[in-house]
């Protein structure tokens, strides 16, 4: 039988500490091993337990999360990062995705995401919620001159899924927009991040570090 996720939940909120912590426990191949109540227990925790996974916060006190999850990037922890948050911002993505995070999970979304997330981050991908993925494709679509050569390798009707697709219309929509069959978009976004070497939403994420695409705009 194969071991457990180990995880270390870093929250602020002593009730949804338990909560999730019933729900992680639940799952058969997770546990958790640790509670931290701010942002420096959950780097002191981190360092003692060496979790598999570290499920932070981002506002907490004394130390936010990420300010924890940079000194822990910077030391050299090995554990993964997800953060949980109410923050939808970009900056904040931007942020923890440049100081090592494995994913960003929507507190409002925990109950149905953050299982998969911490899945997701232990394999050594990245977990992102739907209007992450988004945000970087409309990233990827505003690049410099390096991004238009690589955007010479779709065809317009890729580039139009593309853009619908960073624009966050659904497989439904886009089909009406374009008059084909929700399959065929599908086939198309296939297409698309087999063209640009983006096969899973990491890759995606590891592109737009590449490129600089994850520097907030001034």
């Amino acid at each position: 039988m194969e071991s457990k996720i180990r995880i270390l939940l870093a929250d602020d909120h002593a009730i949804l500490r338990s909560g999730l912590k019933a729900l992680l426990n639940m799952e058969p191949d997770l546990k958790v091993v640790g509670e931290a109540s701010n942002g420096r227990e959950a780097v002191d925790m981190g360092r003692t337990l060496k979790p598999d996974v570290i499920v932070m916060d981002i506002s907490m006190p004394e130390m936010d999360g990420l300010k924890a999850a940079q000194e822990m990037h910077n030391t050299g922890l090995a554990s993964k990062i997800v953060m949980l948050t109410v923050h939808a911002d970009e900056d904040y993505l931007f942020q923890t995705l440049r100081f090592g995070a494995s994913g960003y999970v929507l507190k409002s979304s925990a109950d149905t995401e953050l299982i998969d997330a911490i899945r997701t981050a232990h394999r050594g991908e990245v977990f992102l919620y739907p209007s992450a993925v988004k945000k970087l494709l409309g990233e990827y679509l505003k690049g410099g001159s390096e991004g238009r050569e690589e955007r010479d390798v779709l065809t317009s009707r890729e580039r139009e899924v593309l853009k619908l697709t960073a624009e966050g219309f659904t497989n439904n929509e886009i089909a009406e927009q374009l008059v084909i069959s929700p399959k065929t978009v599908d086939t198309y976004r296939q297409r698309i991040m087999e063209k640009l070497n983006l096969h899973h939403r990491s890759e995606l994420v590891r592109y737009a570090l590449r490129k600089g695409l994850l520097v907030p705009q001034e």
